[in-house]
């Protein structure tokens, strides 16, 4: 736009040689330059605002333009001018809306960047959601056209509405202080975006259906491998089969396609007879700062991100940030897929300032690189500098700790997106501690839940989060760190024993390294990690109850008959391989003991041994009876050695004490199972929540701590108030409490105070004279030393000399102004003692 930058001269030159008398003048001097202009009034009518505003309160530059401000409105007209002129079929800009006390402002001086202390505002998305979350949502009406106000983001976050410009507009301010490259952006989307509608959108937050299957990897073809059996089947009869299952695959897949076809169809918007006339705003980042590698958009209104080629946005008219204004010049027939946001070329963005803060770094850099002569800087130097932004009329921007916590309007938001309805809570609004609940469902209408995902926080029980299938009924719990037992997740349909169940634990806080727990009804697996015995696996099988427990057995009541019991070890690097146990196998009904070592490298086979337990015979002399017939053993190495009976009757000893410690271990578990299950009862019927000490609103202990101390002090400070010097009380004290109070007496306490008050100022006065005589000794000595060693002094020594009779002097000085200071207040003291004593009540009716 060649003739903007003409025109722009023409007006300068027009002011500078003082034709006008105002910016009224300079408008209709340029009207009269430019006949084929139509200069239209303005777009903006008065303020329409819901809450009366207190004038008041409001800071001066709410209420008022700065000579900077009223150029600058200036400038924006005369481009405005131009810009209808040169393209009156495209829509108005928006220049200089009102603000929330009815005066024109400048869009980009409305944007003041903002750096709050609160880490979850440092990145986009913490930002993108908190704006989100904070504002409510009040829509364009007409939704065609620009709105008539655009408020400071204060007042938005005062009020906690706004349309979607202060939507962006309080968001780019978060974005430009922390440090992004952002951009309000004026434009045209789509009727879903434009109404804050996420109901065909899927929800972020996703519960989790099922398990994803983990690919088993193949196994690599060996060379000598044993070939498969042949396959013996007609090779017709195959074909066929192929044929039926193809056919049966692909009615199935067309009735799947057509089930995705319906449901699509009514998925389907109805029809928009405002398609790209919806005007929206949202916020463009660039890439470049912060370390972002491309350039997105963020809708403000519900948070999320979007890529610059995203088919909801339909197009662009402009875009400013708190330096510049930019007007699109590309073509936005394709929407903003095919559109270039390099806002330096001139040929696709038009700027409204064009001496911005960033050209002005880019020039000053080329100058520094081409080291051009100190003439022609000089030359610069004589150059007008170019017009520059205003800084923003907008106060600070604060958002309370309180604010920040509830986050959502009244402590609550409900979104709904496709298949699911997704509820925010603030801290502590809800007995449970909930602060987010997502609810899934099967049918588009949302009324048959599938499946139902709970985040809490500041749970007493440490649960964070909660899933629950609505259809299976299975539910599964995640706790953080620091709960009893070490308890990780829980997963569950009933918290009735003796059940199908699976827990995981956190095994670096637990002694036996326990780190996942699967139960069922007559099994038990429980799974270990860094243990120092290798033990890495347990199995346990139960035997089912054959009659009713006995209440005064309590192992009978509270445990179940053990079959079998398998454990598992990790090699022992410390042992061979023929010795190191891989897996021990406890037959408890079957009184027998299996074991099975580590596979050798060089062996294709483990070696084993089996026991068969002694029976009790109840003799204490002889208890365990052994025979060689009792123990099978195999051997990998048909040379070695056949252990003697001797070391097998030992190691079957010592299986057997094995066997009854690893029963009282499964007790154990069992037993710990009912516990967990017990204490899950009792905190799901009686939820408490935790409160930080640091959390003075909240912690009543803290509260009345710290009122009973600010009560201390009040009392303290008022106990000091109260008591002033009594300068009587000395003098008083010395007087028997039986003596009353006469003339005689009353003359002399009065003596005795003056008398005391002037033997103090006597001293000082010495003291002060003391200190005097010995200063000024000091230096007559040093001058004397002076005198007599001046010859043969170096000039470090004159150097110190110097510097001593200068601190001596200062010294001096000091000494004999304060000596006639207190010969000057002396007096003045004595007096005014006198006059408060004539004064006293105690005394005064007896002097």
């Amino acid at each position: 736009m060649e003739v903007l930058s003409q025109n722009e001269t023409d007006y300068r030159e027009l002011r500078d040689q003082g034709e006008e008398e105002d910016g009224r003048g300079d408008q209709q001097e340029l009207e009269d330059s430019m006949p084929n202009i139509n200069i239209t009034p303005s777009l903006w009518p008065p303020p329409e605002v819901g809450v009366e505003l207190e004038m008041s309160d409001c800071p001066t530059s709410y209420k008022e333009n700065s000579p900077q401000e009223n150029q600058l409105l200036d400038m924006t007209e005369n481009f405005r001018c131009q810009y209808f002129h040169l393209y009156p079929e495209r829509k108005p800009l928006l220049l200089c809306p009102l603000n929330e006390c009815g005066v024109k402002k400048f869009v980009s001086t409305t944007l003041r960047p903002t750096l709050l202390s609160y880490p979850e505002l440092y990145t986009w998305d913490g930002c993108a959601s908190l704006v989100s979350d904070f504002l409510c949502l009040e829509l364009l009406d007409p939704p065609p056209d620009l709105p008539r106000q655009l408020f400071s983001p204060t007042w938005v976050l005062q009020t906690r509405r706004g349309n979607c410009f202060d939507f962006s507009t309080l968001l780019c301010c978060l974005l430009l202080g922390a440090g992004y490259n952002a951009y309000c952006v004026s434009g045209y989307a789509v009727k879903d975006m434009c109404l804050r509608d996420q109901c065909r959108q899927d929800c972020p937050l996703k519960v989790r259906q099922e398990k994803v299957k983990v690919e088993e990897p193949k196994r690599p073809i060996k060379k000598y491998t044993v070939k498969p059996p042949r396959d013996l089947r007609s090779g017709f009869q195959k074909q066929q089969e192929a044929r039926r299952q193809a056919a049966a695959q692909a009615i199935i897949q067309k009735r799947q396609e057509e089930e995705e076809r319906q449901e699509a169809e009514r998925e389907r918007p109805p029809p928009d007879p405002l398609l790209g006339q919806r005007v929206h705003s949202w916020v463009l980042v660039l890439s470049g700062s912060r370390d972002v590698p491309e350039n997105f958009f963020i809708d403000p209104l519900t948070g999320r991100s979007f890529s610059t080629s995203d088919s909801a946005f339909l197009g662009i008219e402009s875009v400013w940030n708190h330096q510049n204004y930019w007007v699109n010049m590309q073509s936005c027939r394709f929407g903003c897929a095919e559109m270039a946001f390099d806002l330096f070329d001139s040929v696709r963005w038009e700027c409204l300032l064009s001496g911005s803060a960033v050209e002005l770094q880019l020039l000053i850099s080329d100058l520094k690189i081409k080291q051009e002569t100190e003439e022609h800087e000089e030359e610069e130097e004589e150059e007008p500098k170019d017009f520059e932004m205003p800084p923003s009329w907008v106060k600070a921007i604060q958002i309370s700790r309180q604010d920040m916590e509830t986050r959502c309007p009244g402590g609550k938001k409900v979104i709904q997106y496709r298949k699911a309805k997704l509820e925010k809570f603030a801290p502590y609004t809800q007995l449970d501690g909930l602060i987010t609940r997502l609810t899934t469902f099967t049918d588009l209408e949302c009324k048959q839940p599938n499946a139902k995902r709970e985040w809490y926080q500041n749970r007493q029980d440490h649960l964070e989060e909660c899933e629950v299938d609505i259809v299976s009924n299975v539910t599964l719990e995640k706790f953080r760190a620091g709960r009893s037992h070490a308890l990780k997740t829980h997963r569950y349909v009933t918290l009735v024993p003796e059940t199908e169940r699976e827990m995981e634990f956190y095994s670096n806080a637990r002694v036996d390294g326990l780190a996942k727990r699967e139960e069922q009804p007559l099994e038990m697996t429980e799974s270990f990690e860094d243990r120092s015995d290798f033990l890495y696996y347990r199995h346990v099988v139960f035997n089912e109850r054959t009659e009713e427990p006995n209440p005064a057995k309590v192992h009978d009541a509270d445990h179940r008959p053990i079959q079998k019991v398998v454990e598992r070890f990790h090699r022992d690097g410390s042992k061979p391989a023929g010795e190191d146990v891989a897996e021990r196998v406890f037959l408890v009904s079957e009184n027998r003991i299996q074991l099975t070592y580590h596979r050798e490298d060089d062996r294709v086979v483990p070696g084993w041994r089996s026991f068969i337990k002694p029976l009790d015979t109840g003799d204490s002399q002889n208890q365990h009876s052994f025979t060689p017939d009792m123990v099978s053993t195999f051997q990998v190495d048909p040379f070695q050695k056949p252990c003697k009976n001797l070391f097998l009757y030992e190691m079957l000893v010592s299986l057997m004490e094995e066997e009854e410690k690893v029963i009282l271990r499964v007790k154990e578990s069992e037993t710990e199972v009912r516990t967990i299950l017990n204490l899950r009862a009792q905190e799901d019927s009686n939820i408490e929540l935790q409160i930080c000490i640091y959390n003075t609103a909240r912690n009543e202990k803290a509260r009345l701590h710290r009122e009973a101390l600010e009560r201390m002090a009040n009392e303290e400070r008022l106990r000091q108030e109260e008591e002033e010097l009594d300068f009587l009380a000395p003098f008083l004290a010395r007087l028997n409490s039986s003596e009353i109070l006469t003339h005689e007496l009353a003359v002399q306490l009065r003596n005795n105070c003056l008398a005391t008050l002037k033997q103090q100022l006597i001293d000082e006065a010495n003291l002060i004279q003391a200190h005097f005589e010995m200063e000024t000794r000091k230096l007559e000595q040093k001058q004397q030393w002076y005198q007599r060693n001046q010859l043969s002094m170096t000039r470090e020594d004159e150097e110190e000399y110097l510097t001593f009779c200068s601190d001596a002097m200062f010294k001096i000085h000091v000494l004999k102004l304060r000596l006639s200071r207190q010969k000057e207040e002396a007096p003045k003291k004595y007096l005014a003692l006198d006059e408060k004593l004539r004064h006293d009540p105690r005394l005064v009716n007896l002097l």
